[in-house]
């Protein structure tokens, strides 16, 4: 087999979570799927935004961060 810089992909089958939200939630992220279509002039449903907005805030959650590298490591 070549040795190729690039490893081999890992699994990226999308999983289907269903969750359930308060009304409050609901409207302020209806809110925020507005703001971001004022601000990038692209409409996107609310289920689209929050994986990305899932995957930011941990992202940006360095406690998280630290631990799940003691747990991994």
């Amino acid at each position: 087999m070549p040795d190729l810089k690039l490893g081999k992909l890992p699994d990226r089958t999308p999983v289907k979570l269903s969750i359930t939200i308060t009304p409050d939630l609901q409207t302020a992220l209806q809110d925020y799927a507005t703001v971001y279509a004022a601000t990038y002039g692209v409409e996107e449903p609310v289920a689209e935004l929050v994986p990305a907005m899932l995957a930011a805030f941990l992202e940006s959650d360095r406690g998280f961060a630290k631990s799940r590298k003691v747990t991994e490591g």
